[in-house]
């Protein structure tokens, strides 16, 4: 039996359409321009600053740990956007979520942005990353951390613990996700102090660079609250915790070889679950998809027929209509 097939009802040449083509054109290139701005980070101090450590920006770590020619399908870019401004702003919240493969494996990658405040917990930070988990959770995705951040953002920490949505929550999560034996592997990749630092002890593999730090307190607290002198290094250093104290796992040289780490790790993790629906190969649109373009009008006075849009957006135009004449009923014929 055929397939029913979408028609056309849309001259995607005459003046109207090229109008309303042009019109959305505008606005996507508006929002890609917003887009690479936040892409940014904290800016070209920041980055510079970053790569002065010996250390990569959030999203060269990323397009590191993806798998060759695979995307990355980010998350909540737009989150805490044009918000703290008085802060001087926390673009994309100070971290970036997402999807991608690694190694194979489909992952949700939270990784801090360090050019943001120091990778600071901002409140809508603690959101997005609870946003992500709880994505991984429904879905049982294993998740990777690239954890650099300060910690709290303090002038906000007020905002930042206090309910069930925010920075406790993504500990809980931690708790709930090793339950349900969704993997877990942080990698601590630049500072990770105060109340971050739970976050990596929760998860099944932790990973450390030389020259990051681990712990609640830094020498310059510990010495003013108990007098004791210390470094870095001898108070949370990879060193330290990979040879004393045994919290981290892994001690890897430089970031390059951290994140080969987390991808042998993953191509170690077995085979992934089998998914609901099986999948086919998919077919082009019946009509190019572009064409959606001229379809949107400016004007709220005029309509266009949803169907064109799905004929554009479906597999070769294919699409059994439920209910097609359902609310098409003339309420003065009806006794």
């Amino acid at each position: 039996m055929s397939a029913s097939v979408l028609k056309n009802t849309v001259d995607v040449k005459s003046p109207a359409a090229q109008k309303n083509h042009r019109r959305i054109v505008d606005l996507l290139t508006k929002l890609k321009n917003e887009e690479e701005q936040i892409c940014v980070g904290g800016g070209s101090k920041a980055i510079e600053s970053q790569h002065k450590k010996g250390r990569l920006t959030a999203r060269e770590r990323i397009k590191k740990l993806v798998d060759p020619g695979a995307n990355f399908f980010e998350l909540g870019i737009y989150a805490a956007y044009q918000m703290y401004e008085e802060w001087g702003g926390a673009p994309g919240a100070g971290v970036i979520t997402g999807l991608a493969r690694v190694s194979g494996r489909t992952c949700m990658l939270i990784v801090n942005d360090a050019t943001v405040k120091a990778g600071a917990f901002f409140p809508l930070t603690a959101k997005k990353v609870i946003r992500a988990q709880n994505i991984a959770i429904e879905n049982r995705i294993p998740t990777i951390y690239l954890v650099d951040s300060a910690g709290i953002f303090l002038p906000l920490q007020e905002d930042v613990f206090p309910d069930t949505d925010d920075f406790g929550r993504v500990f809980r999560n931690n708790a709930v996700m090793s339950a349900m034996g969704i993997p877990q592997i942080a990698a601590i990749m630049g500072m990770c102090v105060a109340g971050g630092a739970y976050l990596p002890v929760m998860c099944d593999h932790i990973l450390m660079t030389e020259g990051s730090g681990l712990f609640l307190a830094g020498p310059a607290l510990v010495q003013a609250a108990i007098g004791q002198k210390t470094s870095a290094e001898e108070l949370g250093g990879a060193k330290m915790h990979s040879q004393i104290s045994g919290t981290v796992d892994f001690r890897e040289p430089d970031d390059d070889a951290c994140i080969a780490r987390i991808r042998a790790l993953v191509d170690k993790m077995g085979a992934p679950r089998t998914p609901a629906f099986s999948h086919i190969a998919s077919r082009d649109p019946l009509y190019p998809g572009e064409e959606i373009y001229s379809i949107f009008s400016n004007d709220p006075g005029k309509q266009y027929d949803m169907r064109d849009i799905i004929a554009r957006i479906v597999d070769a135009g294919e699409f059994e209509e439920y209910r097609a004449e359902y609310g098409e009923t003339d309420r003065k014929s009806v006794v």
